[in-house]
């Protein structure tokens, strides 16, 4: 995946094209202002089209009671 490096200027001037571009390619773009990076605009779901959450759905399992208290009441 290659770095995209962009303008403040350039991408407030094409700012609906960049997004298209980041959803369609999952590629990151860097924002700068005067040659210095100041926002990164990354795409809301991976390339794989699976949020982290979805990636997880399923790995934890519950043991025990886990509505109960921690510790013994005499504790």
């Amino acid at each position: 995946m290659r770095a995209v490096e962009i303008a403040a200027s350039e991408f407030k001037a094409r700012c609906l094209a960049i997004l298209d571009e980041v959803q369609r390619t999952g590629e990151e773009v860097t924002i700068l202002n005067r040659g210095r990076p100041v926002a990164r605009l990354v795409p809301a779901v991976p390339r794989g089209g699976r949020t982290p959450q979805e990636t997880l759905r399923g790995t934890v399992r519950v043991r025990g009671d886990i509505l109960g208290p921690v510790l013994p009441p005499d504790a």
